[in-house]
């Protein structure tokens, strides 16, 4: 259930980056590079979604796909396509949540909880 929303979201994720209140798509773009050291550093939760979206992306320009292309000519386009589709919206999509998590955590004074 959780896979199926979020593969929803990366596809209107598109469709929102557009809308009044969100990021707009260079402050996206720009935080892509925080967002990466920040889940190498460990103190975001990304990086499944970053793995899957390098796959993605070594998909769409690797040339193990040319022969299906050639092949099928229309139809392995087709397949690119959705899957660059797919990559664009799940990186707005992620983009969004890190710009979130990045703003609570601006919020948030450091220290430690007392009880």
């Amino acid at each position: 259930m959780a896979a199926q929303l979020r593969r929803r979201m990366a596809m209107t994720a598109l469709v929102r980056v557009f809308r009044p209140g969100t990021p707009g798509l260079g402050r996206r773009l720009a935080s892509v590079p925080r967002m990466i050291m920040a889940t190498v550093r460990g103190e975001y939760d990304g990086g499944g979604r970053l793995l899957l979206m390098t796959a993605l992306s070594a998909y769409v320009v690797s040339p193990i796909d040319a022969g299906p292309e050639a092949v099928f000519m229309l139809f392995g386009l087709i397949d690119d396509a959705a899957v660059a589709t797919y990559l664009a919206g799940a990186l707005l999509d992620e983009t969004e949540r890190f710009l979130t998590w990045e703003d609570e955590r601006r919020r948030t004074m450091p220290g430690r909880v007392v009880h």
